[in-house]
């Protein structure tokens, strides 16, 4: 029972430590510029209906693991409303993790069943990883999403929408074995 409590008290700090927020003043547009900067993305900034953007999410776990983030919901350029990202796993993971996230809804059909109340994603889906200069895939349980191999190469590979929802995550720190989005769930709450 001894030991439980220690990789609890451990899993609870690293979590703490991951999601400490700073000031959020403006993350949403900074984050917003990271994304569109990446040549895999920029397209899906002109093509999409709506998007969700998380400035900050953290992660943390040993064996259990769990991440929280809160973002925000655009519609055709509008921010739309606020949403919050929960995520609890169980299974071989150890670490901790900053990152931001975007979500594209490919059309009002994909951006209506995000924003309809509780939403969660299936194993399915998977994020592409965006960074300064390489970008990798990190996957579930399969994918049709492809990777850009970065700037240095020239070489991109077709990303695509699945189930009409692209993902794509930038990491800001920390290191966790385990990178997915498969289970996430979201909540949505509109501007009034």
């Amino acid at each position: 029972m001894k030991l439980i409590k220690f990789w609890f008290s451990i899993f609870f700090t690293l979590l703490f430590l991951s999601v400490s927020t700073t000031v959020m003043a403006d993350n949403y547009s900074k984050t917003i510029d990271v994304f569109n900067k990446a040549d895999a993305v920029k397209p899906f900034f002109k093509e999409a209906y709506g998007y969700a953007v998380f400035p900050k999410v953290g992660k943390g776990g040993i064996v259990v693991g769990a991440a929280y983030g809160s973002g925000r919901v655009y519609k055709q350029g509008t921010i739309s409303g606020t949403t919050e990202l929960m995520k609890v796993t169980i299974g071989f993971q150890l670490g901790g993790q900053a990152f931001s996230e975007i979500i594209f809804f490919q059309d009002k059909r994909s951006y209506d069943e995000f924003t309809g109340g509780n939403f969660e994603f299936d194993g399915s889906l998977s994020a592409v990883a965006i960074t300064a200069a390489v970008q990798a895939q990190a996957s579930t349980q399969g994918s049709s999403a492809g990777a850009s191999l970065g700037p240095s190469t020239g070489t991109q590979a077709e990303t695509s929408y699945t189930k009409g929802m692209a993902v794509f995550i930038h990491t800001l720190g920390g290191l966790m074995y385990e990178m997915s989005v498969g289970g996430q769930k979201f909540t949505f709450v509109p501007i009034k």
